[in-house]
C-alpha cells in the first residue's frame, strides 16, 4: 500500500518518494484472537459469584453453541484488527495505524527515538517473530510493534536507529545493524551464586514458609493462608528462578549506536542502552558478595526502562563497562569517600559510616548503606537542580543533606554533611553542572 507525494505533478518540486505501509506478521492474529477470551475471562474474576452461577446453568447443547460462536469471533476479530494495523517510515517518522472501530494513528519522531529493542518471549521465538519495542523520548510509555518477522524486525530496528543518527533515508538501508564488540558476559554459574548470596531471596523464601503456617494455626481459614502464601511464594520465586531466567547469559556488547544488553533463557530480550541519555550509574554491592569480589552495576536512563548493566562481575570488570558509559569517568575508590562527622550518628545511630562522598571532575558520587552499599555516579553534565535540606535535629547538629536531581525524575542525595561543607557544595555543584552541560557531547547516535 502506498502514498503518493504531495509534490507530484507540481513543476519545480521535487517529488517526496511514496511511503509503502507495512503489515504486521501473518502470526500477530492467534496473538489477538485472546481478546475476548480475556474480557470473559476478566468478568468471571471480577463477579466470580455470578460466574459460577452462569456456569452452572450451562447445558452441553449450550456450551457447545457458546464454543461456536466465541472460536469464529475471536479469530474474527484477531483477524479484523490485523488487518487494520499498518506501519510506516518516512523521511521524518514512524507512522503507526491502529484501530478496528476506534482508529488511531501514532506519529514517532525519528530523531526523538531514543532506544529500540527486540524481545522475543518464548512462543515468539518458536514462531521466528519477534516484538519491536521503542523508547521515545517525552512518552510515559514505550510504543512496539508486535509481531514482525525475526530478521524483519532486526532490519527495521538497524534502520530506524541509522534515520536517529541522522542517516539520509536512501542510505539508512544501506548501513544496516552496527557490529558490536562483546564487552562482557556473566556465567550461568555465577549469577545462580549470586542469588543465592543475595538477601532479599532468602528473605521472601523464609517468609513464604512461615508466614502461612502461622496464619493458619492463627486463623484457621484456607482462603486466608492461600491468599496470603500464594503472592509470597511468587515473590519468592520472581527473586531467585525468575531473576535467574531473565538474566541468564547476559551479555554487554558495545557498537556505535550505544551498550547492547543481550539477556534471557526463554523470553530473549535484546536492549540498548542509549549514548548519552544515561543519568545516574550505580555499583551495588550486598554484604555476602563482598568476599568474592562482585558488584551488580543498574542505571537510571532518561526517558528509558533500562535499569540493570551488569546483574554480577567482578568490580574491576564492572568498573570498565561502567567506563564505557561515561566515557573520561574513573570510578572514585572506597577511601576517596570522604564520611560525615562523627556528630552525625546522633542523627542516625551506627548506619552514617554507611554514607560517603566524592565530587570529582567529572562525576558527584555518593555513597549510602551499610550492609548492601550502594555507590551512585551522576555526571556533573546530568545534574537538573541542586537542593540543600536541613530538618531541625540536623540543624541542632549542623548537618544538612545535598540533593541532586536528575532528568531521569530521579534523586542522589549525600546525607549528613557539615552544613558548611554543604552550603559549599551546594554553590560549587550548581557551577559545575553549568560548565558540564557546556562541555558535554550531543546525544546523538553513532556519533
Amino acid at each position: 500500500m502506498t502514498t503518493p507525494g504531495l509534490d507530484d505533478g507540481v513543476p519545480g518540486l521535487r517529488a517526496k518518494p511514496p511511503v509503502t505501509e507495512r503489515r504486521l506478521h501473518p502470526v500477530t492474529p492467534l496473538r489477538r484472537a485472546w481478546a475476548p477470551v480475556a474480557v470473559l475471562i476478566g468478568w468471571a474474576v471480577h463477579d466470580p459469584d455470578q460466574a459460577q452461577r452462569q456456569l452452572t446453568r450451562l447445558t452441553t447443547t449450550t456450551l457447545l453453541i457458546a464454543l461456536a460462536v466465541l472460536v469464529p469471533a475471536a479469530a474474527l476479530y484477531g483477524f479484523l484488527t490485523w488487518w487494520y494495523t499498518h506501519f510506516a517510515v518516512t523521511e521524518s517518522e514512524l507512522r503507526i495505524r491502529t484501530g478496528l472501530v476506534f482508529r488511531r494513528t501514532v506519529h514517532i519522531r525519528l530523531e526523538r527515538i531514543q532506544a529500540v529493542d527486540v524481545t522475543q518471549p518464548l512462543l515468539a521465538r518458536v514462531a521466528g517473530v519477534a516484538k519491536l519495542k521503542l523508547d521515545v523520548i517525552g512518552a510515559d510509555k514505550k510504543d512496539e510493534l508486535a509481531f514482525l518477522g525475526e530478521r524483519e524486525a532486526r532490519a527495521l530496528r538497524a534502520e530506524l536507529l541509522a534515520r536517529a543518527a541522522g542517516f539520509a533515508p536512501e542510505t539508512a538501508h544501506e548501513v544496516g545493524e552496527a557490529p558490536a564488540r562483546e564487552l562482557l558476559r556473566t556465567p550461568p554459574r555465577d549469577l545462580a551464586i549470586a542469588l543465592v548470596l543475595t538477601g532479599a531471596t532468602w528473605g521472601a523464601l523464609v517468609a513464604a514458609l512461615v508466614v502461612p503456617p502461622v496464619l493458619w494455626f492463627a486463623t484457621h481459614s484456607l482462603w486466608t493462608v492461600l491468599a496470603t502464601g500464594v503472592p509470597l511464594l511468587g515473590a519468592a520465586g520472581a527473586s531467585s528462578v525468575g531473576r535467574f531466567v531473565g538474566e541468564y547469559d547476559w551479555t554487554v556488547g558495545e557498537s556505535p549506536d550505544g551498550l547492547r544488553i543481550d539477556h534471557g533463557l526463554l523470553d530473549r530480550t535484546h536492549e540498548t542502552v542509549p549514548p548519552g541519555r544515561v543519568q545516574t550509574v550505580r555499583i551495588v554491592e550486598p554484604l555476602l558478595w563482598r568476599r568474592r569480589g562482585w558488584v551488580r552495576v543498574e542505571l537510571d536512563v532518561a526517558g528509558s526502562s533500562n535499569s540493570v548493566l551488569v546483574p554480577v562481575a567482578p568490580r574491576a570488570v564492572a568498573e570498565a563497562v561502567v567506563a564505557r558509559v561515561l566515557p573520561g569517568v574513573t570510578v572514585p575508590p572506597p577511601d576517596a569517600l570522604s564520611r560525615p562527622p562523627r556528630r552525625a550518628g546522633r542523627c542516625v545511630p551506627l548506619w552514617w559510616r554507611g554514607y560517603g562522598l566524592a565530587v570529582t571532575d567529572a562525576v558527584f558520587a555518593s555513597r549510602q548503606g551499610l550492609l548492601r552499599r550502594s555507590l551512585a555516579l551522576v555526571p556533573h553534565a546530568k545534574v537538573q537542580s541542586v537542593r540543600l535540606v536541613q530538618g531541625p535535629w540536623q540543624r541542632l547538629w549542623r548537618l544538612a543533606d545535598v540533593h541532586v536531581d536528575t532528568g531521569a525524575d530521579k534523586t542522589v542525595t549525600a546525607r549528613l554533611r557539615d552544613a558548611e561543607e554543604a552550603a559549599e557544595l551546594l554553590r560549587s555543584q550548581a557551577e559545575r553542572s553549568r560548565t558540564g552541560r557546556r562541555d558535554a557531547l550531543p546525544d546523538r547516535w553513532m556519533a
